[in-house]
């Protein structure tokens, strides 16, 4: 038993030095062991949208008047029924809304996107899994984009021949995940530079492409694909990027534009 009671206090310590030294954003030795409780962020998502006001089960939040490209940190929330809402800033003129139920050891990022017509909502469910010692970057992907509704996401090496590479998230449609909600992210090495190239499903056919891009240890990425021109924006396949870090509280929302 002390023997059991040592190693696991070693580990936590060890754990402890890891996450002390990786600095910033939600990423404790609670949240790693399923422990913490429930949290929420919200991105504002819909390009040429109007700012908003966030309320947290019909009670105005701390987040008022946000423009465009607000990535919020995560903020605690009870267990159980929790209803998201934005306003447009200054009014009750509601936006959009999002209801989920709150678990243990969940991160939950609800995001305000660009509709045919209006601003609608997609919400993710992160169990968040990661191990106790890993320095792993973490991605996941949304496609926000109702003007791209089907796409191939690679995310390589930059020198990566396309056509030698199967997608690193692969069709995925208009409002949906990948990892899906409920699954974790996928894990890839930190300190690296990457590339990432979005296509139509099942083609090779390069629609957005950012250049390099270099992941830390231990980042947190959601890439969300959204229309070059907002809410109206009706042309085929004119997306760019909106990065939401959970990693980095200092530039949590980091747009890309298309370097081809």
């Amino acid at each position: 038993m002390l023997r059991s009671k040592t190693l696991f206090l070693g580990l936590a310590l060890a754990a402890t030095a890891v996450l002390t030294a990786c600095g910033g954003g939600d990423d404790g030795i609670d949240d790693r062991i399923g422990l913490s409780k429930p949290s929420v962020r919200v991105i504002h998502a819909v390009t040429g949208g109007p700012n908003v006001d966030v309320l947290q089960n019909g009670t105005l939040t701390s987040m008022v008047n946000k423009p465009y490209k607000f990535v919020s940190t995560y903020f605690n929330v009870e267990t159980g029924n929790q209803l998201i809402s934005f306003n447009t800033a200054g009014t009750q003129t509601e936006l959009a809304r999002a209801s989920l139920v709150a678990a243990t050891g969940h991160k939950y990022t609800v995001v305000a996107l660009p509709g045919a017509a209006t601003a609608e909502t997609v919400t993710i469910d992160d169990p968040f899994g990661k191990g106790l010692l890993s320095n792993k970057a973490r991605l996941r992907s949304l496609n926000a984009s109702f003007n791209a509704q089907n796409i191939d996401i690679y995310v390589t090496l930059p020198a990566i021949d396309l056509n030698s590479v199967a997608p690193t998230f692969a069709a995925v449609g208009y409002k949906q995940a990948s990892p899906a909600s409920g699954q974790d992210s996928i894990d890839l090495d930190g300190n690296t530079t990457y590339r990432l190239r979005i296509t139509p499903a099942g083609t090779k056919t390069v629609i957005f492409d950012s250049g390099a891009l270099t992941l830390a240890n231990n980042a947190d990425w959601l890439i969300t694909t959204i229309p070059s021109d907002g809410i109206a924006g009706l042309t085929p396949n004119k997306i760019k990027v909106l990065v939401a870090r959970g990693d980095d509280e200092s530039q949590a929302g980091l747009e890309l534009v298309t370097t081809q």
